[in-house]
This record gives structure tokens, C-alpha cells and sequence, in this order.
């Protein structure tokens, strides 16, 4: 029975029309793309093999290598296709499709997201450096126009994760490291509660290192950065800090 099966597949094989050529490698290439279109990566992908093992140097080897890329893409093997876009980037610089493969490099690392801010997001900072090439090198491009919004998501995920590390260590008690955590997500981002809330965890911090100085100088300096209401609380903090280090310098 299964040798009835094989030779069926075979003959029905050999009974489908290949496409026409002037090369076996373009053969091969039509092929390979035809199965794509049907959804038959893993045929489409030996195809692939063949002309990069047997044509390396034939007018279709690097369309191959591209096509290649887009399958893994499409089979959702972001890390495998964001590779081989970038090699495919290195080895041919000046190709005519840099830009499509730019912003599926870039596709690739957004697409690797997390669903939680709280999990690894080395992916986002690879995203928002292709998309920020597209925008700088090909910005009059359908690809670039496309690139902004995902590099705002990818950095509101980014500045969440950082408000959740800084948080975690202003609430168990490690205020150095919180500190230094505020401090950074004021020297990188420009969101106005963000920005409020860590400005008042800084002087909060300081406070509760008894560092008094330090409460001052931050208090000072941000004291008419921050909302009114934050405002209040700072003031307070500012004539408390004052009245300790008095009493300190005495």
C-alpha cells in the first residue's frame, strides 16, 4: 500500500508543469516563489537550498537569500529572519531593496516584544535603531511613515520598565539605587508624569538616605518642574531637609 502511495505522489510529482527558464536557477527561483504564494515554505525553502548550493553565483543566488529571510519572517521566526535580513544587509549594502530589508530587520526586533513591559526589552532598543535609520536615511519612504508609531510603543514599554525597576527599589528600601534609577529615566525621557514622578522620588530618596544637602539641591532644582500638587510635598520636604541639616551642622 505505501509503495502504491509513493509512486502516486511521484507520478503526480512528475505530472505538474514546471515553470519556464532560461536556468535551471530560475526555474528554481519561480518555483520556490509559487510555493510561497501557496504557503509551502518547507518546498519553497529546498528550492532555495538548491540554488544557493548549486547556482552560488547565478543572477538568483542573492534573491534567493532574500526570499529565504521573508520565509522565516512569515513562518514567524523573528530571531532567525532578523539575522538573516542583517546578513543579507552586510553582504549586499547596496542593494535595491536596503530599505524594504531595513525595516524588516527593524519588524523583526519589534515583533520579539514581550506582551509585559516587566520581561527583557533588549529587543525594543534593537527596534527603535532600525526604525530611527529608516526615519533618518529613507524618511520619504511608505516603510519610515510607518516606523514612529512603533518606536513610541517600544519606548512607552521601555519607560515603564524603567519607572517599574526604579519603584521596586524605592519600595524595598534600596534608595541609592532607586535614586540613580529616577535619575536616569530624567536624563532619557521627556514625559511629563513620568518625569514629575521621578523628580519627587529623587528628593524622596535623598530624604531617606539622610543625605540632606542632596535633598536641597534636587528639591531646589525641580521645585517649579513638578505639578502644583507635587510642588507642595517638595516644599515640605525641602524646609524638612533644611531644619535636619541645620541641626546636623550645629
Amino acid at each position: 500500500m505505501k509503495k502504491i502511495i509513493f509512486l502516486l505522489i511521484f507520478i503526480f510529482g512528475c505530472a505538474i508543469e514546471r515553470p519556464s527558464g532560461k536556468t535551471e536557477a530560475e526555474v528554481l527561483y519561480k518555483e520556490a516563489t509559487q510555493y510561497v504564494k501557496d504557503g509551502h515554505y518547507l518546498a519553497a525553502t529546498e528550492r532555495l537550498n538548491l540554488i544557493r548550493s548549486k547556482y552560488p553565483y547565478s543572477f538568483y543566488a542573492t534573491h534567493a537569500e532574500l526570499l529565504y529571510a521573508d520565509i522565516l519572517f512569515e513562518q514567524e521566526n523573528y530571531i532567525e529572519a532578523g539575522a538573516a535580513y542583517l546578513l543579507f544587509r552586510n553582504i549586499h549594502p547596496k542593494h535595491e531593496k536596503l530599505t524594504y530589508v531595513t525595516f524588516r530587520v527593524a519588524e523583526s526586533y519589534y515583533r520579539q516584544l514581550p506582551s509585559s513591559y516587566d520581561r527583557d526589552l533588549s529587543s525594543a532598543h534593537e527596534a527603535i535603531k532600525y526604525y530611527n535609520e529608516l526615519l533618518n536615511s529613507y524618511g520619504d519612504t511608505e516603510y519610515a511613515k510607518k516606523a514612529q508609531d512603533k518606536i513610541d510603543k517600544c519606548n512607552e514599554m521601555l519607560q515603564k520598565k524603567e519607572k517599574y525597576i526604579a519603584d521596586f527599589y524605592y519600595k524595598t528600601g534600596v534608595y541609592d539605587s532607586a535614586r540613580y534609577r529616577y535619575l536616569d529615566i530624567l536624563n532619557s525621557y521627556k514625559v511629563e508624569s513620568l518625569n514629575n514622578h521621578s523628580m519627587l522620588r529623587v528628593v524622596l530618596a535623598s530624604f531617606n538616605l539622610e543625605e540632606y544637602k542632596a535633598c536641597v539641591a534636587y528639591g531646589q532644582e525641580y521645585l517649579f518642574q513638578v505639578t502644583t500638587k507635587a510642588r507642595r510635598r517638595m516644599e515640605d520636604l525641602i524646609k524638612d531637609c533644611q531644619k535636619r541639616l541645620s541641626k546636623v551642622e550645629k
